[in-house]
Parts: C-alpha cells; sequence; structure tokens
C-alpha cells in the first residue's frame, strides 16, 4: 500500500468492534499513503491529507491483496466471502481486502497531531525491542503493582506488544514465575533488581529468535521452550522439572515450577 493511492474504500457494514467513523470512505478516498508503520499491536497508515488510519487485527483479522488490473470486462467478479468487511480499492488495480471473521478488528481515522492523545496509543508502553525499553524503565513500570508478573508483562501501558505465548516463553528463560508478584523485581523508590535485567534481556531474546524464526506463521508447540509443553521435561539443562500449566486471566500459563522462582 505504500505509495498507492486510494480511489476508494467499500464498507461491507456498519462497523467491526465499532463503529466506523463518520465519513470513514470519504476521507481515504483519493489519499495516498505515504507510509506503513506499526505501534505495539496497532498497523498505523500515514495518509497524505496528515491524518492517520490506525488499524488492529482483533483476534481474527487478517489482510490480502487482489489484483484486479488483469480482469477483463464481461468476467465474472470475484467471489465475495461474507467475512469481506473492508476493501481498499487502490489506483494501481489492486484491491486490499480486510477480512474478520470475528469482527474484533478495528479501524479509525486520527487527525493530523492526534495520534499520541488517541484512546488506543497514548497510554502504551515502550517497544520491547526499542532502547527504551531496559531494565530500568520495566522497574518503574512495575514497582508497586499488586498484580502477577505475567499480568503486568501483557499489560500494554507497561510494554507495548507482548502476548500470552512470548510472555511465558521470556519468563521461563528468566527463570521468574508467572505467579509472582510484579512489585517483587522492584523496590518501591523503582531502582531494577537483578529480576529486572534478566526479565528485559530475556523479553528481546525470545522475540528476537521469533522474528529470525518467523513463528508468527508457525504455531507448532516444539518451537517454543514452555509454551504448550505441558507434562514435559523442563528444558533447562540444569533442571529436573516438569512444565505445568494455569490459567491465569483466562490465559493458559506454562511454567516450570522448579527452576522458575
Amino acid at each position: 500500500m505504500v505509495g498507492a493511492r486510494i480511489e476508494a474504500v467499500e464498507l461491507r457494514r456498519s462497523g467491526l468492534r465499532a463503529p466506523f467513523p463518520r465519513g470513514f470512505a470519504t476521507r481515504l478516498a483519493g489519499q495516498t499513503v505515504e507510509a506503513l508503520t506499526r505501534r505495539a499491536k496497532y498497523l498505523l497508515a500515514g495518509l497524505s491529507s496528515g491524518d492517520t488510519l490506525l488499524m488492529h487485527l482483533g483476534m481474527s483479522g487478517s489482510f490480502r491483496v487482489n489484483d484486479t488490473s488483469g480482469r477483463g470486462a464481461g468476467q465474472p467478479p470475484a467471489p465475495v466471502d461474507p467475512h469481506d468487511h473492508v476493501v481498499f480499492h487502490l489506483a494501481s488495480g489492486a484491491d486490499v481486502v480486510f477480512n474478520d471473521p470475528r469482527r474484533f478488528g478495528v479501524m479509525d481515522l486520527v487527525a493530523p497531531g492526534g495520534l499520541e492523545r488517541h484512546r488506543a496509543i497514548g497510554a502504551l508502553g515502550a517497544e520491547p525491542l526499542s532502547d527504551a525499553f531496559d531494565a530500568a524503565a520495566l522497574a518503574r513500570a512495575c514497582a508497586g503493582k499488586r498484580t502477577s508478573l505475567k499480568a503486568a508483562l501483557l499489560d500494554q501501558r507497561v510494554v507495548a506488544g507482548l502476548g500470552n505465548i512470548y510472555v511465558v516463553e521470556a519468563l521461563h528463560v528468566a527463570g521468574l514465575s508467572p505467579h509472582r508478584r510484579a512489585s517483587t523485581i522492584a523496590p518501591p523508590h523503582g531502582a531494577p533488581r537483578d529480576a529486572a535485567y534478566r526479565l528485559t534481556a530475556a523479553i528481546k531474546q525470545v522475540l528476537a529468535r521469533a522474528i529470525e524464526r518467523q513463528s508468527a506463521k508457525d504455531y507448532r508447540s516444539d518451537r517454543f521452550r514452555v509454551y504448550d509443553r505441558e507434562h514435559r521435561r523442563c528444558p533447562r539443562r540444569s533442571c529436573h522439572g516438569i512444565i505445568r500449566r494455569r490459567t491465569q486471566g483466562g490465559r493458559s500459563s506454562f511454567y516450570c515450577p522448579v527452576c522458575q522462582k
């Protein structure tokens, strides 16, 4: 989409998780996509108007590109999927289609200068692979928190973009229990303890490896240390523990009760 002009936007319903903003399709028509970036789990398309198209896939959303430039007159139109809710018709002849069976996705238009004040973006924590995310930042965010360490890491205000699988994996690499209180990695004044250093390093390591393996496209359990490996032996060489599964906040935690403290 970068560099492409949007000729028209086809909305096949009134909204996704929330209604589309007023004049959504009209404001997008004729605009060129100048940049496509990401903040946490949100996709951000910067437009020539100065607006930003904010998108989130939700639980089941996906994009695909249909090249319609070679379709001649008289040919039947492509079949319509009932879960194709938004179609961006580009001047290049391509259609970018947003499909979302569960309709938990999000699309919004943010006016120039309003992105950092947007309810979805403004309160986000640092990106986990950025220089801004370090042991000191994590310790400050967790100081005084009575919630579990796992719940804190899933809080997008603490660190942006982490999901359940990689939180579970990072906690095992760091040797920290998902059930321990978040405040234990920092004293009241917020200086990082050793656990904060281990955990930030583990988060960066786990994410870097995931990107290398392109594991976002392959969730087989053998890609992971502990996730979805209940009843198997802990992969840490010096440990003889057995991986357990426990539900926390409606999400599965996989951990070793022996080496994660």
